[in-house]
């Protein structure tokens, strides 16, 4: 089973940026796997997007996870694009130099894949989506 490992990496994502004081120096505890139903004010972090895919061999299971880390700051927050890309360095780095302890599987690497940054709501506010890849070991 390739996706069995999912719901344990984006746990031990969360959990991994909540911790790190870095992050929390920038955004404080804002860091939500479920946005809340009013987005906060300022600079926050959101678990996005996951594609996974087979990466077994015959000698055990596993997978390869795609995610996305989103970076945002509202509309009525001002900001431009600086406090959102000093903190998305403070995730990239979290998790390029964390290793995240899985409930399920074993995190054989992870890996910085791309960021996009952009403009959203009709231009006021910022966002950079940062991929990574995740190569997990189930066997």
């Amino acid at each position: 089973m390739s996706y069995g490992a999912s719901a344990a990496l984006q746990a031990a994502v969360w959990q991994h940026l909540r911790s790190d004081p870095a992050v929390a120096e920038i955004v404080g505890d804002a860091v939500f796997d479920a946005m809340p139903v009013n987005p906060p004010a300022g600079v926050h972090v959101a678990l996005g997007a996951e594609e996974v895919r087979d990466a077994g061999d015959v000698t055990a299971a596993g997978s390869r996870h795609d995610f996305v880390v989103s970076v945002l700051s509202g509309a009525d927050d001002g900001a431009g694009f600086s406090a959102v890309k000093d903190a998305a360095a403070a995730v990239a780095d979290a998790l390029d130099q964390g290793q995240l302890a899985l409930s399920r599987g074993r995190l054989a690497g992870l890996w910085f894949l791309r960021a996009a940054a952009r403009r959203t709501g009709n231009g006021a506010g910022r966002q950079v989506d940062l991929t990574f890849r995740a190569r997990i070991d189930l066997g």
